[in-house]
């Protein structure tokens, strides 16, 4: 049966199949660039690019949607700079959907996230103890003053360049109309993502600071011209490790008239947290609605996410990896810089198709970044994608055949 939700132009999602032994399924979002089959992974863009691949190279790999970032575009070059070439996707010549997150990751990565030392699941050998509330770390800076990096209020965020120090400020408000001069095909409601080291307090504080944030990005991407140019805009469920917070934050965000939905914030000091923080944050959020795991990227991470009816992830792992010398492969990540692979005449993996296995060695890809050359990441990279999007071709086939 083919589910299907309203959109301003004709349909945002239809569930084309859902399986019979999970919450999982495939389907299609419709947006003005084109169709993404879900479940879909987004290579993420940060400024614009997909770091040391060409929009040429991801088509070739089938690839059909890809994340920019609103918080680095906004400071370099500017979101209006964007919009005078016509948008993102003139900009960075790409003509399939793109997504633009809210910001508010980037405020706290880049805030509490840097004086945390952690992301949205923590590093449990970091020492917990000394830190307030919010979690923030009572580290002195050079002038004797606790170093902050971002101010968060009701009415949104104070924060410093990391360019160049220079003072900005980000609310819902603003947030709707730098992702409007962006132009991307799916924006996200501007929200405030926690520390995994967050206390309950703090982050309950957080997750209903987020809600009214929910309600003005609402109301700002309405009166906007956004409606008009048929974006898509999804709301962010928040509440931390939290059952009872998650389990709120998807009845509020799930109630409201978004066209999909966000699974953001911290997921706990554990990673075995994950699964259980997903089942509360999807209990409440409508069915037929996309829905999209925020900066997850692992493989393990990924199935058990769609198993739980979430349909589209972003990370940057996979291009992080690859930059660093690590292959994804089916049987686990390879170090292709490892000294056993200078004579190994054999592509990074056995079977794959993508241009790197097809044309070079694991040697040759292993000399290449003992040599620090840049094709290294290069081809490393293309693997990592590839893999990512014939995994989740994979997925999609498993489902439509009722075999995941």
């Amino acid at each position: 049966m083919e589910h299907e939700s309203d959109s301003h132009w004709g349909y945002v999602f239809k569930i084309l199949k859902k399986s019979k032994k999970s919450n999982a399924r495939a389907g299609v979002i419709s947006t003005p660039h084109g169709l993404i089959h879900t479940p879909a992974f987004y290579p993420v863009g940060t400024k614009a690019t997909v770091k040391g691949i060409t929009p040429a190279q991801l088509n070739d790999m089938g690839i059909e949607a890809v994340l920019c970032n609103t918080y680095h575009l906004f400071l370099r070059p500017g979101d209006k700079v964007v919009k005078k070439f016509g948008g993102l996707h003139k900009f960075m010549n790409w003509q399939k959907p793109i997504i633009t997150d809210s910001g508010g990751f980037q405020v706290f990565s880049l805030g509490l996230g840097m004086e945390h030392g952690c992301s949205k699941i923590a590093n449990s050998a970091l020492e917990t103890g000394n830190r307030r509330s919010d979690g923030t770390l009572l580290r002195k800076a050079s002038d004797g003053q606790v170093e902050k990096f971002a101010k968060i209020t009701e009415d949104g965020v104070y924060f410093r360049s990391f360019l160049d120090g220079s003072k900005h400020f980000i609310g819902p408000e603003e947030s709707m109309k730098i992702q409007e001069n962006l132009g991307a095909d799916i924006i996200f409601a501007f929200d405030e993502c926690t520390s995994p080291y967050s206390d309950y307090e703090y982050t309950k504080e957080a997750m209903e600071r987020t809600h009214r944030w929910a309600v003005r990005s609402l109301e700002a991407f309405r009166r906007g011209s956004s409606v008009v140019s048929c974006q898509l805009l999804f709301g962010i469920v928040q509440g931390g490790e939290f059952k009872d917070l998650r389990l709120e934050s998807s009845k509020f965000i799930g109630a409201m008239d978004f066209d999909g939905f966000g699974i953001g914030g911290s997921f706990g000091k554990f990673k075995k947290n994950v699964k259980n923080i997903l089942d509360y944050s999807v209990e409440h959020l409508p069915e037929n609605k996309p829905k999209h795991l925020l900066g997850i990227g692992s493989v393990d991470d990924i199935i058990e996410a769609i198993r739980r009816g979430i349909d589209t992830f972003d990370c940057v792992t996979p291009t992080r990896l690859g930059r660093n010398g690590t292959a994804l492969t089916n049987k686990g990540n390879l170090n292709i810089r490892s000294g056993r692979f200078a004579l190994d005449k054999k592509p990074i993996e056995k079977g794959c198709e993508c241009y790197t296995c097809a044309n070079f060695t694991r040697g040759y890809v292993r000399h290449l970044f003992q040599s620090g050359e840049m094709l290294a990441g290069i081809l490393t990279t293309i693997h990592n994608l590839y893999f990512m999007e014939k995994l989740m071709k994979k997925i999609r086939k498993d489902i439509l055949e009722n075999k995941l």
